[in-house]
């Protein structure tokens, strides 16, 4: 199409390129900001959606690569073998193709031909005791679940084993199996979702690491090359002993060992730790930089609290997928206004927030209100938060289906904390109130 090229966006440019390198190149946040001209957080979004889109992989301690596309599927690739975990079953054949990943379950509560329709190579048939069905499937290319701890033939299990495709029983009926693995398959998607330190440390190759008998002299010279005004202490094992800042060596002369100057035994965290974790211990410990160290407590990479930040707001930017219960529980209400202009969120009791005795769980009403709170929080300062500290009182009950209001009203606020008091009510009946302490991730 001419002109297309003149209208491309950076970030289609930067997805083309990265589709265009070898299997098996590695590929640096940083050198692809430079290489194309683009800001770090507009290339991290790309590496991002090569993930998503599956030709691009990124591995602990080695990297983010270019890979061979595999097919990208809504069960984010769940095996046969996943699934006999996940629904408590156990394998009557074809145990061969438990390595073998599905795309899609079917529920098998329809005609043979209806059923014949849906099943494609790498479907899963859940069903009952039907062993026509059964063999349909196999033929088909599909796996087979059997609910009700039902077994099968002689013959569809040898067929089973022949094209080593697994059938696999569970005692469950099929609602609670669907349920079983729709839980397993959510449970994926938001793992994946929630960044962790790995994710923003994995293209930092050049560590800047100080010993305790470097000087003064050395501590200048790498904040001249580096920017940096803190660096990680390490001991001949490169485990980490300590931090070291341009506050802590003022006054000490030039040729002096920063021995003295160390802080000692330094909050750190690991590749695992989620980004949202290593903003709030730094907020918590008021620090602005993380050593992270392995199991040995071995140096592998730093952490600066501003990179954090700034990947959890690209992150914030992607489509959120996958359903926390935070998610379910906040899904009825809407934002709105009230006649003075004031922030309101109105929504449904639904029959998920009660207990077994009918009541409204008072757990669920104290994350409605939370969740409120953070939402108007972030309005009012445009800052992300974590509750501090909350004082809640349940005045009278709620029954499901009754619609209720969230009236958020701010008490006070400073640059980094937030007092917020809580009111719920239905049909202006006070039912519960709280005031909660929130404490800003976003300040630096």
């Amino acid at each position: 199409m001419h002109g297309h090229d003149e209208t491309i966006t950076k970030h289609e440019q930067l997805l083309q390129y990265i589709e265009s390198l070898k299997i098996g190149t590695k590929i640096s946040v940083r050198k692809l900001a430079k290489s194309l001209g683009v800001s770090e957080g507009t290339a991290y979004r790309a590496v991002k959606e090569a993930e998503n889109i599956g030709i691009v992989v990124t591995k602990e301690r080695i990297g983010t690569v270019r890979v061979e596309k595999k097919p990208r599927n809504f069960s984010e690739q769940l095996t046969f073998s996943d699934v006999v975990g996940i629904v408590e079953g156990h394998v009557l054949g074809g145990s061969d193709g438990l390595h073998k990943t599905l795309h899609k379950y079917v529920i098998g509560a329809m005609k043979l031909d209806a059923m014949a329709r849906y099943i494609d190579e790498g479907s899963l048939l859940i069903i009952g005791n039907r062993e026509n069905a059964h063999s349909l499937a196999l033929e088909q290319g599909a796996g087979v679940l059997i609910t009700g701890g039902f077994g099968t033939s002689k013959e569809v299990k040898l067929l089973a084993d022949q094209l080593a495709l697994p059938i696999i029983s569970s005692r469950h009926d099929t609602f609670t199996v669907a349920s079983m693995i729709n839980r397993a398959i959510f449970d994926r998607l938001i793992k994946r979702k929630i960044m962790l330190v790995e994710d923003i440390v994995s293209n930092k190759t050049k560590m800047n690491v100080l010993k305790s008998s470097s000087t003064v002299s050395d501590f200048d010279q790498l904040v001249r090359e580096t920017g940096q005004i803190r660096f990680p202490v390490v001991d001949d094992w490169n485990r980490v002993i300590g931090i070291v800042s341009l506050k802590d060596i003022e006054g000490v002369s030039e040729g002096q060992s920063i021995e003295k100057c160390v802080t000692r035994n330094p909050v750190t965290a690991t590749l695992q730790t989620s980004l949202a974790s290593a903003a709030q211990i730094m907020m918590w410990e008021g620090i602005d930089f993380l050593p992270v160290v392995d199991r040995n407590r071995k140096l592998v990479a730093s952490v600066t609290r501003k990179e954090v930040l700034q990947a959890m707001r690209d992150a914030q930017q992607e489509p959120q997928t996958g359903e926390t219960f935070d998610h379910l529980i906040w899904n009825g209400f809407a934002e709105e206004r009230d006649e003075d202009g004031h922030i309101i969120y109105h929504g449904f009791i639904t029959p998920q927030m009660a207990t077994d005795l009918g009541t409204i769980s008072e757990g669920v009403l104290s994350s409605v209100m939370t969740q409120a709170a953070m939402r108007a929080a972030k309005y009012w300062s445009g800052n992300d938060h974590v509750l501090d500290n909350m004082t809640t009182y349940f005045i009278r009950p709620v029954q499901i289906e009754d619609s209720v209001i969230v009236r958020p009203a701010m008490l006070e606020m400073t640059r980094r904390t937030c007092k917020i008091e809580i009111q719920m009510t239905h049909q202006n009946h006070l039912i519960s109130k709280a005031i909660m302490t929130l404490h800003s991730i976003d300040h630096v």
